[in-house]
């Protein structure tokens, strides 16, 4: 009956199985509550029902733990679906590039999105440290690099600004009228003290990114080393580990943005693949206000006619920017409540009525307030227990194999 289960509820003294349905996934889900009280418990069983039914998965875990139990859990028939997306181990870089494209309509949309995650990572209040001037020589000097039929990286942006010959090789490939003009008529004839001091305002955005080896390593790479559209068409397992206490937390925003920006380029680039041909694909983010920018948020309404199921949980509302809050209030179908703060109680009682502040304050550990849809239609929050964490359908762990599986394949020796 239900694709995925969730818990158990009480209902009538008879105890009752709480799942979701297929067509009511992808209304999406929002789940929030406190650190320690099961939120990551049930992301893992969610996902290992996907996992062993052959479902195409995401996952994007911002500690790791998450991501160590769930290889723990994978089946023997999976072992070569798995791609792991680990930045920490320096022995066997995986490639991402940003600005790698496939058709020239791509390049606008990743060129706007590179802009934006400077803009998430340095000036996420817009209070001017990332402006219009940043804009103008991002976009032209992404344009710049993007036009060598080898490619061109984001670490190779301030490079062009600094060496002359690099400059002119990469402009050789260029035949935007308005990108030549940027080099020819504006860069030709601004002062050196001007352009001097412009540079050193924008070189610093990328110094911390091609000073550090391990970035340096993954990003500087001309060619990703996995083809997202791939994993999603061939549902696959695709499970990100950005444990901020291994890379540095700039360092998993950065990669997590950009792992973002490629996923939401495939699930756009679906629109020319016919509605039947659709595989679906499920997405899980956990701490997701660091890793997607707005215009991925104003992409919910619209994923699910392309095939993706966006699961997205945190810990608090503040955490959230107004209008990315009302953007996941206003498009998801089911919300989870975990144990919360007042703040948070006084602002989702609107949208848990009948629920009150108290009711959402003092939900028991491991269980949740749930509102969700069925079969398209809303019903009233009701409270549900999550299951224990979920286990192993074999008697083997097949989690050091599958490292091993994924770094001869998708890694390169440092």
């Amino acid at each position: 009956m239900y694709e995925v289960e969730l818990g158990t509820t009480e209902y009538r003294s008879q105890t009752r199985v709480v799942g979701m349905k297929k067509s009511d996934r992808f209304r999406h889900t929002y789940m929030i509550g406190k650190t320690g009280v099961g939120k990551t418990t049930l992301y893992q069983n969610m996902v290992l029902q996907d996992i062993n039914a052959g479902r195409g998965v995401c996952f994007v875990d911002p500690h790791g733990e998450a991501i160590d139990y769930i290889l723990q859990h994978i089946p023997k028939n999976r072992i070569e679906d798995v791609v792991l997306f680990d930045p920490s181990n320096l022995d066997f870089p995986v490639g991402l590039n940003l600005l790698e494209w496939k058709d020239e309509s791509d390049k606008d949309f990743l060129v706007s999105e590179a802009i934006q995650i400077f803009y998430k990572i340095f000036d996420p209040e817009q209070t001017g440290v990332i402006g219009p001037q940043f804009e103008h020589w991002m976009r032209n000097a992404a344009l710049t690099v993007m036009a060598d039929p080898e490619g061109g990286t984001l670490l190779e942006i301030p490079k062009l600004f600094v060496d002359k010959n690099f400059e002119m090789h990469k402009r050789k490939f260029l035949k935007d009228p308005i990108v030549q003009e940027f080099w020819e008529k504006q860069m030709a004839k601004t002062a050196d003290f001007h352009r001097s001091e412009m540079l050193n305002y924008f070189s610093s955005k990328f110094g911390r990114f091609m000073t550090n080896n391990m970035m340096k390593n993954i990003i500087g790479q001309k060619k990703s080393s996995f083809n997202i559209s791939e994993i999603i068409d061939g549902e696959k397992i695709l499970l990100v580990n950005l444990s901020k206490g291994k890379v540095g937390e700039v360092n998993a925003q950065m990669l997590g943005l950009i792992l973002m920006t490629k996923l939401q380029l495939a699930i756009l680039q679906r629109a020319h693949v016919p509605n039947e041909d659709r595989r679906p694909f499920y997405l899980y983010v956990d701490e997701f206000q660091n890793l997607l920018t707005d215009t991925f948020i104003s992409m919910l309404s619209e994923s699910r006619k392309y095939g993706l199921s966006v699961h997205l949980t945190n810990q608090y509302i503040a955490q959230l920017p107004e209008n990315i809050r009302n953007a996941i209030l206003g498009n998801v179908g089911t919300l989870i409540t975990f144990q919360i703060g007042a703040v948070d109680a006084d602002f989702l009682k609107k949208e848990m009525q009948p629920l009150n502040d108290n009711d959402l304050q003092n939900v028991p550990l491991r269980n949740y307030y749930i509102k969700t849809i069925i079969d398209g239609t809303p019903y009233e929050p009701f409270m549900a227990k999550g299951f224990a964490p979920a286990p192993r359908i074999e008697k083997n762990d097949y989690s050091e194999i599958i490292r091993t599986v994924s770094e001869l394949r998708f890694g390169r020796i440092a």
